[in-house]
């Protein structure tokens, strides 16, 4: 199996004008990333790193295999009822590895393989249009929160519970659930524990936005048969070569300090996340929550809180080269873009030669649709570092369920090593618990008061 590659030469000057000169990642990189790594390695010493040992967890792995092959023989479709961290995991296993409009596949097609959804967002047209799509009593709901106490999938559990009951029955309707959560506590646990419904323990030392290679991104993708055991075997060589002290040979490393150091040395503050493959760009929107929620964060410096963090952000080539690349030529300098090439794209589709006479098609005749979309790649970056601006790309062997765990398990700990560089713990969330405590006074919640929220005031509503 072919390693996956981290090109990070257009960061580096002379090649990018302004770029980081070589001196530098000796004299200021490498110490601050031996600091960094020190920090990590009592954090993994203390097991708070969990997702670190997840591509070795023989038992978890078995249960989920069992499990899957058990679904995949009962039901047609599976729905996954998490959000963030319990649904962006699996939408991007499912985008990269099941391909492209899997669930309009047919069952032959899909060699009987259920479908896989995912209801994350509360929205009661998508919830209503789906259900009108399935039928209750050959579908699987995978209710995945590790608390049992987060709003959304709660609600969705209920009101998908109150549905079944009346679809197949009450007596039933247990055996269509699948509840992924804490292994002690918590509300499903509760339920589960009291009901006999089936359940996957999360690991406590394993949060939400690590968690996709845990059950809660595992389970969905093997029971739609995906090959989990590649995946974590890709997971456990990159996290076997990131566990080098030296920066140059360290790929989560160099990814952390050189992307810390464009944001605090530099003032590129946004980081631009453009894979070059559909399959990807779910993978993208899973790493824009790994980054922004693990790193923005407010800490202290000289004795002052200070708010600290990248803005991460999502894009797809080359899609994207249509709405952004003006901007990140042109605009403002705080930007820089980490690509994703696919060196083997798989099935690829040959380019036929017609309308010769026409110089605006003839030139591509002979070519191919992936060899465009690779030319695309290296012609933005080229254009990017002509500009000076920074750029680096991760090279994937093919889109495959290897690479694809390489690739979840450098970005993962590429993240907890730009947290000590910002002086934030990757792992807590505390900015998000104030609209969690509001909603749940909105709602009625026991013990949580009722909100004062700012009146609408007219002056400022047209």
């Amino acid at each position: 199996m072919k390693a996956i590659r981290l090109d990070y030469g257009n960061f580096m000057a002379p090649r990018l004008p302004g770029g980081v000169e070589p001196t530098e990642l000796s004299t200021l990189l490498a110490p601050a990333f031996e600091s960094a790594l020190s920090v990590v390695s009592a954090w993994r010493e203390q097991g708070r790193l969990g997702f670190l040992d997840l591509p070795y967890a023989s038992d978890s792995v078995a249960r989920v295999a069992e499990l899957a092959g058990r679904y995949r023989e009962s039901f047609d479709d599976i729905v996954v009822l998490g959000i963030g961290g319990s649904s962006l995991g699996a939408i991007a296993l499912r985008e990269a590895l099941l391909g492209p409009f899997w669930n309009q596949q047919s069952a032959g097609q899909r060699d009987h393989f259920p479908r896989l959804h995912v209801l994350d967002n509360p929205d009661p047209h998508t919830y209503r249009a789906l259900m009108n799509q399935i039928d209750p009593a050959r579908t699987l709901f995978n209710v995945v929160s590790k608390s049992g106490a987060t709003a959304e999938t709660m609600a969705q559990y209920l009101v998908v519970r109150e549905h079944l009951d009346e679809a197949v029955g009450p007596d039933h309707a247990p055996s269509h659930f699948l509840f992924t959560t804490d292994a002690a506590n918590g509300a499903l646990r509760q339920i589960g524990e009291a009901e006999g419904l089936a359940m996957l323990p999360l690991p406590d030392n394993v949060g939400g936005r690590f968690s996709v290679l845990s059950p809660v991104g595992l389970l969905p993708a093997a029971a739609c048969g995906a090959d989990i055991g590649a995946l974590l075997s890709g997971a456990a060589e990159m996290e076997s070569r990131c566990r080098g002290d030296a920066l140059d040979s360290n790929p989560a490393g160099t990814l952390a300090a050189l992307l810390h150091h464009a944001d605090t040395g530099q003032g590129r503050t946004i980081h631009v996340m453009m894979p070059y493959a559909d399959r990807l760009r779910s993978t993208a929107l899973w790493f824009q929550q790994l980054w922004a929620e693990s790193l923005g964060k407010t800490t202290s410096h000289s004795g002052e809180d200070r708010p600290t963090g990248p803005t991460p952000l999502a894009a797809l080539g080359a899609t994207d080269q249509h709405s952004l690349l003006q901007l990140l030529m042109e605009g403002p300098a705080d930007k820089v873009v980490l690509f994703i090439a696919v060196d083997d794209p798989g099935a690829d589709v040959p380019i036929p030669r017609r309308h010769s006479e026409i110089d605006a098609l003839s030139y591509l005749g002979g070519h191919s649709l992936g060899g465009l979309l690779a030319s695309e790649h290296i012609a933005t970056a080229e254009a990017l570092r002509r500009a000076g601006r920074p750029n680096a790309t991760i090279h994937l062997p093919a889109v495959d369920a290897h690479a694809l765990g390489q690739l979840i398990m450098l970005l993962e700990i590429a993240t907890v090593l730009a947290a000590p560089l910002y002086g934030v713990d990757p792992l807590d969330q505390p900015g998000v618990e104030l609209g969690k405590q509001l909603t749940y006074g909105l709602m009625g919640r026991e013990g949580v008061p009722a909100p004062e929220i700012a009146e609408v005031d007219p002056r400022w509503v047209l």
